[in-house]
């Protein structure tokens, strides 16, 4: 089932519960994936980062603005799109996953982070934010 079938199921659930906040999560939420599959792309995994990752800026912005009760449906909304992607690397797993692109690169300064980068992403599939990935391989580079 892929996800698209997966939110429209849950989205007939929450309308007939009456959540509104949920109804109007994932109808946006669908929304942007039907887009997605109209325009050509099938990486629905991308579409669900990409939105989550929207939510979480305006929840910063709005927060950053004094406006909690915007911040905290923004935060609900990114909630609900989280619930869609996959689990989230720990910090162990992650950390294993950039030793081992730096041994295969052979990287042995942050000028190789690109290609580094490119590895530990393929890798990670999604299941990291590629800041935090960053931040990990600059580590383990200014170490090397």
């Amino acid at each position: 089932m892929s996800i698209i079938d997966t939110v429209k199921a849950d989205l007939v659930v929450a309308m007939k519960a009456g959540e509104r906040e949920r109804v109007g999560a994932l109808r946006l939420l669908l929304s942007e994936l039907q887009k997605s599959a109209k325009e050509g792309s099938d990486d629905e995994l991308a579409v669900l980062r990409r939105e989550r990752k929207r939510r979480n800026e305006a929840e910063r912005a709005f927060r950053d603005g004094d406006r909690d009760d915007l911040a905290d449906a923004e935060a609900a909304e990114a909630l609900i799109i989280g619930a869609y992607l996959p689990a989230e690397l720990d910090d162990s797993q992650l950390a294993e996953m950039v030793a081992r692109a730096v041994h295969r690169s052979g990287a042995t300064s942050v000028k190789d982070l690109g290609s580094v980068m490119g590895i530990v992403m393929a890798e990670v599939a999604g299941r990291a934010d590629g800041k935090r990935v960053s931040e990990q391989v600059r580590a383990a580079l200014a170490v090397a």
